[in-house]
């Protein structure tokens, strides 16, 4: 397993938050070439610089800056074998206090940076006749949370571009699925997420933490290292036989 990405390449986005990091960390030492983007262009350099990887940042938002991301891993490493979308943004508040603009923006980086991305490393894939796509969606996407509409409903419309894709590109030789993570500790989105919650729900930090794990059957938070170990193996050879997936990363919390 050591060695089982030895000469592919990986495009990762959103790839200078903690989980994006993980996966390219664990690709680096499985002998991949990884490219990383995200929208920071001074921390993607210094992440480039810190675990020793190629990249470039980009607006996930813009189909024109995408392109480029795009072109330029190509022209660094020749190809792109694996694709996972990391990039993503959550947000808290009750429906009627959420703007068109919050609603529009949620929908922009969750499901418009998937997209574009998609868009433009597929033919490549279809050239080779092969390719895996990793989509990060949530459990949100599958069981609504409250205080969460707009970030819910782009997550759950991550799983359905996830399973078009699965029956759109299985006669080319490339495999799409998905992540639904739960609550993950050490990540801005949890920290931005129990924010919100302590905010909206009137309680203190260690209280709405404790809520949370309450509800988890193995009784903790996801690490980081839960969620990357899942996403390596659906770009590895292990997951040849599987498409079209939503798995989900939650302690047992999310059983469908």
């Amino acid at each position: 397993m050591q060695n089982e990405f030895e000469g592919k390449v990986a495009l990762i986005t959103g790839a200078t938050g903690a989980i994006g990091k993980g996966v390219a960390v664990k690709l680096l030492k499985q002998g991949a070439n990884v490219f990383i983007s995200d929208l920071n262009e001074e921390v993607v350099k210094v992440t480039c610089q810190e675990i020793g990887c190629k990249g470039m940042a980009a607006d996930v938002t813009s189909e024109e800056k995408v392109k480029v991301v795009v072109d330029k891993a190509v022209a660094t490493y020749g190809s792109v074998d694996v694709l996972i979308n990391v990039a993503g943004i959550i947000g808290t508040g009750a429906v009627e206090d959420l703007t068109e603009e919050v609603w529009d923006q949620m929908f922009a980086v969750n499901c418009k940076g998937s997209f574009f991305f998609t868009k433009y490393v597929v033919p490549i894939m279809k050239d080779k006749k092969a390719g895996k796509i990793i989509n990060f969606s949530s459990k949100s996407g599958k069981t609504g949370s409250a205080l969460m509409s707009h970030y819910c409903a782009a997550k759950g419309a991550i799983i359905a571009f996830t399973q078009a894709l699965a029956f759109e590109l299985a006669t080319f030789g490339i495999n799409v699925n998905c992540i639904c993570p739960g609550i993950t500790d050490n990540t801005g989105v949890w920290d931005t997420c129990s924010e919100g919650y302590i905010k909206d729900m009137n309680l203190p930090r260690e209280e709405v933490i404790n809520k949370f794990t309450a509800k988890i059957p193995l009784g903790r938070l996801a690490s980081i290292e839960d969620v990357s170990s899942v996403t390596v193996f659906l770009a590895s050879k292990g997951s040849d036989y599987m498409t079209g997936q939503a798995m989900n990363v939650t302690g047992g919390r999310e059983m469908h």
